[in-house]
């Protein structure tokens, strides 16, 4: 892929500006595909796959939470990692407006406000992550480390397995007692 076959978005812009090294990717987006569809298309582990959630505390202070794609967040223990009553995830409007992004299109760099974020801490033993680049259907590869040098990361540990309902049906079967 040649410099000018992908977005310049802000998180590009922010990734050059602070001399990070990454890989662009482009992948067919499509609505609810998720990091399952991306992780299919690019024909990579959809664990090393990163989403960016939108998230607020019940004192509606916004806050963004990375998370392997394979996993949900535990908005339970995320609370507590943080000090919060309770959190839960952002409407769609209300996560563009603190952003700047689209849903499906978030990236923790280059959002609009400066916003805490939170990382799943075994995201940092990964050699490499795919994590959006502001906009659907655009991933950019780089090394986990980047992500503490340009933003503001807190480690947590607040990750659980996939909803049952929401795996194929033979990793169900597996984990029926």
């Amino acid at each position: 892929m040649s410099k000018t076959d992908y977005p310049v978005t802000p998180a590009v812009r922010l990734l050059r500006d602070q001399r990070v090294s990454f890989e662009p990717h482009l992948y067919d987006y499509e609505e609810r595909g998720g990091t399952a569809r991306s992780a299919s298309e690019l024909g990579v582990d959809e664990h090393a796959v990163v989403k960016t959630l939108v998230m607020e505390t019940d004192a509606r202070e916004p806050l963004i939470i990375l998370m392997h794609g394979d996993r949900e967040v535990s908005t339970k223990e995320l609370a507590r990692a943080i000090g919060a009553r309770s959190v839960a995830p952002c409407k769609p409007d209300v996560a563009q407006k603190h952003t700047g992004y689209m849903v499906g299109g978030t990236s923790p760099f280059g959002t609009r406000k400066s916003l805490p974020v939170y990382a799943e801490r075994t995201i940092f033993e990964l050699p490499k992550i795919y994590i959006n680049g502001g906009k659907r259907g655009f991933l950019v590869s780089l090394d986990p480390q980047a992500l503490k040098r340009v933003l503001p990361v807190t480690e947590v540990a607040v990750a659980t397995a996939p909803r049952r309902d929401d795996m194929p049906t033979d990793q169900r079967k597996m984990q029926t007692p």
